[in-house]
């Protein structure tokens, strides 16, 4: 699975991912226009979601590409640095890549290792990894929205398709990869789906209180 790639090259693909997925662009962008801080608001996320509770559309954007764009950032540079050793080698070196950047988001080191639900950066490194399967799990995003209007529900849907996607497309490496993310995904939507089975879980455009100290 590792042939021509060297121990420098998976450290660097799994350090350098995992510190840019760490970049809680979220906080940075509402700070940065004095919106506050995200964690403050909602439900605490640092996620594009929740900053979109802020008032802000253009911080939520700002946030959706910023997060979105580390993972794919971090797959283009694993793929740059593997050009020339084959497709096998440069699945594999863009999948942890892409991986550690998904880890990074979700446990980021400078927010003490608690950060967002991963779904934009899932996103991101999908596309940048596998544009196929980025855009089979965008488009059951997008139909399961349109139908629910439940934001969550949309991505637990997608993180499911997604490995599914992969493997039927033949994409070992990107299967795996988007397996990981899927149960991190779902692991971190723990009371998301709680509020799901009991009906409770608030539709798209609505708002949610502030948690109590």
């Amino acid at each position: 699975m590792f042939e021509g790639l060297t121990t420098v090259q998976l450290g660097a693909a799994v350090v350098g991912g995992y510190l840019l997925g760490s970049i809680p662009f979220g906080v940075i962008v509402m700070r940065a226009a004095g919106a506050g801080d995200p964690r403050a608001i909602g439900s605490g996320n640092i996620g594009a979601t929740n900053v979109l509770r802020s008032g802000r559309r253009d911080l939520a954007a700002l946030t959706l590409i910023g997060d979105g764009g580390k993972g794919a950032l971090a797959v283009l540079i694993a793929w740059l640095a593997t050009r020339g050793l084959g497709n096998d080698a440069q699945a594999v070196l863009t999948s942890l890549a892409g991986g550690a950047a998904f880890f990074g988001h979700i446990f980021p080191v400078w927010l003490k290792f608690k950060g967002g639900k991963g779904v934009a950066t899932f996103f991101g490194t999908l596309l940048a990894a596998a544009w196929p399967v980025g855009l089979i799990a965008g488009a059951t995003w997008l139909l399961m929205a349109a139908l629910f209007r439940i934001s969550s529900l949309a991505a637990l849907t997608a993180a499911v398709v997604a490995p599914v996607a992969a493997l039927l497309l033949h994409r070992q490496p990107v299967a795996a990869l988007a397996l990981v993310m899927a149960v991190l995904i779902y692991v971190r939507h723990d009371a998301n789906i709680r509020r799901l089975l009991k009906g409770e879980e608030p539709r798209m455009g609505g708002s949610k209180k502030a948690p109590t100290a």
